[in-house]
């Protein structure tokens, strides 16, 4: 009777532990609200030839703590004004909420056209990305955003209002799994300094948190 006793004991000790266990292990949300903050430092070399220094830091799990944070390298070789070459680099460390921590090596080659219309801006730009990534495996991405930009007046102050919309293509998953829309506004202080101010939606049902409210901010230096 006594070794019965101490095995119902037992076995209800290990019930208990297993049911915290499974309530601690709480999954990472589909959803989240993040600030993204980016600060670029362009330093010409050429007519046609910059540098860039970029520096990132993301805050989500509603906008209490960091999730991401990046930085990179990059150069910028203009054919004309219309159409542009980039080539980049980047390093990313990540622990998305109630998730494992992640890193990636990325190396990027982008393209922007850009067109004319009237007061308004046309700015397409595509970048093929590799990418070295853990715990995920690696892969290959396509990015195609479309911006539109028209510039506006606050009293004397100069502004330019965009617009934009971004599509993804993941070979590693084949399957066009994100998209981000944006609107916000840009305004150049001086010829050095230029503030973007932004809303994002992102839409990705693949990863977690994939579907993001985002208020960004941009501040682009230029020596």
């Amino acid at each position: 009777m006594r070794s019965l006793t101490l095995l119902v004991l037992l076995l209800t000790v290990i019930l208990v532990l297993s049911a915290v266990g499974a309530l601690a292990q709480t999954p990472v949300p589909k959803a989240d609200t993040q600030n993204w903050n980016d600060i670029q430092l362009t330093v010409p070399l050429e007519k046609n030839v910059d540098f860039v220094l970029q520096g990132t830091l993301r805050l989500g799990d509603n906008v209490t703590r960091p999730v991401d944070e990046r930085w990179g390298i990059g150069f910028v070789f203009k054919v004309n004004k219309y159409l542009s070459f980039s080539p980049s680099y980047f390093h990313r460390e990540a622990t998305p909420p109630k998730g494992k921590h992640e890193t990636e090596e990325r190396a990027t080659l982008g393209a922007t056209l850009r067109f004319p219309l009237g007061k308004f801006s046309l700015i397409d730009r595509n970048a093929f990305e590799r990418r070295w990534r853990h715990p995920q495996v690696d892969g290959w991405r396509y990015r195609n955003r479309v911006q539109l930009e028209h510039p506006f007046k606050i009293n004397k102050a100069k502004f330019t209002f965009f617009v934009s919309d971004e599509v993804f293509y993941d070979w590693s998953l084949h399957d066009w799994g994100r998209n981000r829309f944006g609107v916000g506004a840009s305004h150049a202080f001086n010829k050095h300094f230029t503030f973007d101010l932004y809303f994002m939606r992102q839409n990705d049902g693949r990863m977690r948190p994939g579907d993001l409210n985002i208020i960004g901010t941009a501040m682009r230096f230029r020596l």
